[in-house]
């Protein structure tokens, strides 16, 4: 069975301050936040990772952590995918306002942003 941990990370971060929220490190070792929900699912039997992001940071994104994170998960029999969000897509909708995207650890969904 393909069981898939589903990162969002392609948030515009616009009360974070400068550079990209998703690629901050957390730690002297420079891990970001993904380095910890990566390593666990791994040990908890997921084999498959798919990356939420935005296409205007998919370079830097592959660079800090992509790269390294398909490096691990190839070791452990992880398959790795890209999905790309365009937070100016509003297909459909009649508020003209983005959706925001939501969730957690345990899930994820998608409510329309209220700003």
């Amino acid at each position: 069975m393909k069981t898939t941990l589903l990162i969002m990370a392609a948030g515009i971060g616009s009360r974070f301050g400068t550079g990209i929220k998703q690629l901050e490190p957390v730690d002297a070792s420079n891990h970001i936040i993904m380095d910890y929900s990566i390593h666990d699912a791994i040990e908890a039997g997921f084999n498959h990772v798919v990356f939420i992001i935005r296409k205007d940071i998919e370079k830097e994104f592959k660079e800090v952590i992509g790269d390294r994170i398909a490096s691990i998960c190839s070791s452990h029999n992880v398959t790795v995918d890209y999905a790309f969000q365009d937070i100016n897509d509003n297909s459909g909708r009649t508020s003209g306002r983005p959706y925001k995207a939501v969730g957690n650890r345990s899930g994820c969904a998608c409510s329309e942003g209220r700003n």
